[in-house]
């Protein structure tokens, strides 16, 4: 954890440019579509029957949307820092008499009442937050006993391609880096949440050149706010070089793009309950995950 603080996102950098990306972010946000398809579908496997859900990093509001459709008697809270998404949130609301309501705050202090919540979500959202300890504190402080935390975020191997081609120009930081899988499990831990269950897999996206690559990238948000960074233009020669160094990594005609998908769940322990510690996280790929019952 001490290694991801030293090079955490810069907030500021992290909400100016998903500001910028809120009017292209549902064009390109194919592989985040993905992901909230797959975390979703974990929720088959809970007997829930949640009064107030909050969808921490909201975003524009497509995850809110299919909670609002498995959970038609709840209440739904789209926490986002980002104004901007939240504003396209709700100009995509398809119901005026929808349960979803709004909150721009910060994820590690979202001003909530404490144990108010009875499910929180937050799709591919933990990795931009600068403190993911204080995120995670602030998880278990608003839920309620016996309330569940699902999440997906990235690993260590995202984007290892475009790391490595940078890191045959220059020693700059221009990928961020991502908490382990059981980074983030012993960080549930500390938190005080009980029987955490993580999960990894990677996934590709391929594309024909790099140009198509980073225009994902810049138009969800996904550009690098490390605190390191170089903050000037790149020349076009960079840009070149940058390409060319990716070409190794082309197979079959098209140059892949790695992301290493973190899953999880933890839930609040009935109180009075003993705490745990990292023994009791339990890991698996994606295709092993068995049922567990609230």
């Amino acid at each position: 954890m001490t290694d991801f603080l030293a090079q955490a996102p810069e907030a500021r950098a992290v909400r100016r440019s998903h500001a910028r990306a809120a009017e292209t972010y549902d064009t390109h946000a194919v592989l985040q579509r993905e992901v909230a398809a797959r975390l979703l579908a974990r929720l088959d496997l809970m007997q829930l029957a949640p009064q107030l859900i909050l969808d921490l990093g909201a975003g524009t509001g497509d995850s809110a949307r299919a909670l609002e459709a498995r959970y038609p008697k709840a209440s739904i809270l789209l926490l986002d820092t980002v104004h901007e998404m939240l504003t396209k949130a709700r100009a995509r609301r398809r119901r005026w008499f929808s349960r979803c309501r709004y909150l721009c705050a910060d994820a590690a202090s979202t001003g909530l009442k404490d144990q108010s919540v009875d499910l929180i979500h937050s799709n591919l959202a933990l990795h931009w937050c600068a403190d993911p300890d204080a995120v995670l504190a602030e998880c278990r402080r608003v839920l309620k006993p016996r309330g569940l935390l699902i999440f997906s975020t990235v690993g260590p191997s995202t984007l290892q391609e475009l790391r490595a081609a940078w890191a045959s120009l220059d020693d700059s930081p221009h990928v961020h880096f991502f908490m382990d899988m059981h980074d983030v499990g012993d960080a549930l831990i500390r938190a005080g949440f009980a029987s955490p269950v993580m999960e990894r897999d990677n996934l590709c996206v391929t594309y024909r050149d790099l140009a198509g690559l980073l225009a994902d990238l810049r138009a969800t948000g996904a550009v690098n706010s490390h605190p390191g960074r170089h903050k000037g233009l790149r020349g076009a020669g960079q840009q070149r070089a940058l390409a060319a160094a990716y070409e190794s990594h082309r197979r079959n005609g098209l140059l892949p793009a790695t992301y290493e998908i973190v899953m999880g769940h933890a839930w609040i322990p009935e109180q009075g309950a003993r705490p745990q510690d990292g023994s009791t996280v339990a890991t698996f790929p994606f295709h092993k995950l068995g049922v567990r019952k609230a």
